[in-house]
């Protein structure tokens, strides 16, 4: 599987609306729309996983198309840089 960072989303945007703009390239795994810890609220980017060749060609198609008015930023998702352990106070 290939993990697709989308970014941009509106703040409206829900994981059926999101799943649906992407099934036009293949079939979509799972959909993560990604919300603040804290307040709960969307946070306007999300992850799909598709198969590598259907994500190939959702990121070339999709890739600063419009959604609710905002132009979408489609990439392949890069890992998380391990962060720094915290100091204590």
């Amino acid at each position: 599987m290939t993990s697709i960072y989308v970014g941009n989303l509106p703040f409206s945007a829900t994981e059926d609306q999101v799943r649906a703009l992407f099934e036009q390239y293949g079939t979509v795994q799972s959909v993560k729309l990604i919300n603040d810890r804290e307040t709960g609220r969307p946070r306007g980017f999300a992850f799909v996983e598709m198969e590598p060749s259907a994500a190939a060609a959702a990121i070339q198609h999709l890739n600063g198309t419009d959604m609710g008015g905002r132009a979408l930023r489609i990439n392949e998702a890069q890992e998380r840089a391990p962060r720094p352990p915290r100091r204590p106070r």
